[in-house]
């Protein structure tokens, strides 16, 4: 796995702020080596969630989207290690592993036109390559019986992630993702946009439930599509819960459940789907952050949760001091998954 760059000790000190007084996650958070694979080392390792970033803008530019990504894990990264260790936050059940090193595919990137069909295709052939690096790091978290948390990047990471994990558990999976896009575009070479498809078509996935997609950003192939696929497949649209009030949040989550609560499901957070959230398809309208985290919440403490993946975030692209409120929104998320995962489970 040689693009696999781990955290050492002496890089936290560029992240962890020292404060009279504080223990922060930064400052007893666990860490690995690179002298040994990662899979023998958290084998042997007594933590729970293994945090990682997967920094590349790649999977939007092939799908003509913004770019904006990379540079989020770090940030986020910063507000992360910088919360409080404390009887809510046990840093001793989490190690950081460190980041996937995608930096030769971005200056690949800054020599591509995303406005050139084949230029386009180079992109998604990269993405293709990239999964396999993302597929490997997950499989071996799994195996190693811990629960990934992988953060930045955009959506097609979740083909890899899926991917990781059925194999790693020797048996599908099934998801549950907030987003304003239903990410289920035709099988046309690896983008942002259809992680999901791939996923499903090879059966790693097994059903699918997308929360609070946006109307106006459905394309009538892809509605076509979902109805004759409608028995693993199922969707609620965001107008329907906030719009029309045809639907009532905490039912709809009940209504999840029950859909992909029968095995082990992944927990997708598409950063465009909350309201002025920093993402590479930020959006004025959406999920406040208290629902969203509710959301996490929610899902995260079922037993079955075997996953957290947040993507899309970029805080580059928010408006002056959105970017700082965007990588806390983030470092909420992971801490509200990982209390609920420690909570009782349903």
């Amino acid at each position: 796995m040689n693009k696999l760059v781990i955290l050492k000790k002496t890089d936290l000190k560029k992240y962890v702020k020292k404060r009279a007084g504080h223990q922060k996650l930064g400052d007893q958070i666990k860490l690995l080596t690179d002298s040994t694979p990662i899979y023998d080392q958290l084998l042997n390792l007594d933590v729970r969630f293994v945090i990682f970033g997967i920094p590349e803008d790649v999977g939007s530019f092939a799908n003509t989207g913004s770019t904006g990504s990379y540079s989020a894990y770090n940030q986020i990264l910063k507000s992360l290690l910088n919360t409080e260790s404390n009887q809510f936050n046990k840093a001793e059940k989490i190690a950081l592993l460190g980041h996937i090193d995608f930096s030769n595919e971005q200056n690949q990137l800054s020599k591509l036109n995303p406005n050139k069909a084949a230029d386009r295709k180079k992109a998604r052939v990269m993405v293709a390559d990239m999964d396999t690096y993302v597929t490997q790091v997950v499989h071996d978290i799994v195996a190693a019986g811990k629960i990934p948390i992988a953060i930045g990047g955009g959506h097609n990471n979740a083909y890899g992630i899926i991917k990781g994990t059925a194999l790693a558990l020797d048996q599908s999976i099934n998801v549950i993702n907030l987003d304003a896009h239903v990410d289920f575009d035709p099988e046309e070479g690896r983008h942002n946009g259809n992680a999901f498809t791939y996923a499903y078509s090879e059966r790693f996935l097994h059903n699918y439930f997308v929360f609070g997609y946006h109307e106006n950003y459905i394309t009538k192939r892809v509605s076509n599509t979902l109805k004759k696929q409608s028995n693993r497949i199922a969707t609620i649209s965001f107008e329907s819960l906030y719009v029309r009030r045809e639907r009532i949040f905490k039912n709809e989550c009940r209504h999840a459940m029950k859909f992909i609560g029968n095995k082990p499901f992944g927990v997708e957070i598409d950063c465009d789907a909350v309201e002025n959230i920093g993402s590479i398809a930020m959006s004025p309208t959406g999920f406040t952050v208290k629902k969203a985290r509710e959301f996490v919440h929610y899902f995260g403490k079922h037993k079955q949760a075997s996953y957290l993946h947040i993507a899309g975030a970029a805080p580059d692209l928010a408006p002056k001091k959105a970017g700082k409120l965007t990588t806390k929104f983030v470092s909420y998320l992971i801490t509200d998954f990982i209390r609920a995962k420690s909570s009782k489970k349903v």
